[in-house]
């Protein structure tokens, strides 16, 4: 689909999972590939990862897919990636986020997460960029998300749909990802709406109600996913330490600048964690 074409995904009247069939038919038609067995949404930090996973089978841009848009921010490749496994799975790798800041709605910041579920895959893969808050994560540091704490006041969900978050964060595949890397830590996600940082003040509340990573994406990816009944896995890496518990001025270059160092070990882990699925 042309970036210059009205998204569907605007029109209110639209049903957002027909919209995501629509997509996941584009993808089979570019890959060839008729299901999908795992999906990967790359967060800043973690693009090297998909030339870990195995053989890619098909590249393409995210704009040639029914939904999709080209990403807002540096540090996002803008494309999607099948790649089979050394196992003969296949994954869908995510590099086209759109986040909720940028003022397109929620339904195109779960759009790719739906669209997987379409396409098949019964396990989401979430990484992320972000800060934190426990003094002793330096950047550079991964970590997996346990838990997570909504505060963009919206959500997903349309209508009276109730949906059990109780163990959205796999419990099975972060123990999983200690298999593979026993030293990894976990806290719980605070999604801001951004794009502004977090104040001092903020992450000072964020740890008051118990958590450890502020950022501005994930959460309301991992509910769609939880909706559609797929197992979820969240990674954080922590590029900064968040305000107020780093003196100095905050940057998106810092963000991307800790990404690029920490990237090969961490796309390694994180190849290593979905080889192991």
């Amino acid at each position: 689909m042309s970036e210059i074409s009205i998204n569907p995904l605007d029109d209110p009247n639209a049903d957002p999972f027909e919209v995501a069939a629509a997509a996941a038919a584009d993808i089979g038609r570019l890959t060839g590939v008729e299901r999908h067995d795992i999906a990967l949404t790359l967060g800043s930090g973690w693009g090297k990862a998909a030339e870990l996973l195995g053989e890619t089978v098909a590249t393409f841009p995210a704009t040639e897919v029914t939904g999709f848009s080209a990403p807002a921010l540096e540090g996002h490749a803008g494309t999607l990636r099948s790649v089979r496994t050394p196992k003969g799975r296949h994954v869908l790798v995510i590099g086209a986020r759109t986040h909720f800041y940028e003022g397109h709605g929620v339904r195109r910041v779960v759009h790719s997460v739906r669209t997987a579920a379409a396409a098949g895959v019964r396990t989401m893969v979430l990484t992320n960029g972000a800060g934190g808050i426990k003094p002793n994560w330096k950047p550079g540091t991964p970590v997996l998300i346990s838990d997570h704490i909504n505060l963009t006041s919206a959500s997903p969900l349309e209508g009276a749909t109730f949906i059990d978050l109780t163990d959205l964060y796999s419990m099975r595949l972060r123990d999983l990802a200690r298999t593979i890397d026993p030293s990894l830590d976990e806290g719980v996600y605070c999604q801001f709406r951004g794009p502004q940082y977090e104040t001092p003040a903020e992450v000072r509340m964020a740890k008051t109600f118990g958590g450890h990573i502020v950022g501005m994406s994930t959460a309301l990816e991992a509910i769609a996913a939880r909706q559609t009944g797929m197992e979820v896995l969240g990674f954080s890496l922590i590029t900064n330490m968040a305000a107020g518990i780093q003196t100095t001025p905050l940057s998106h270059q810092e963000v991307i600048e800790a990404g690029r160092d920490a990237e090969p070990v961490i796309s390694s882990l994180l190849a290593r964690v979905i080889g192991a699925m």
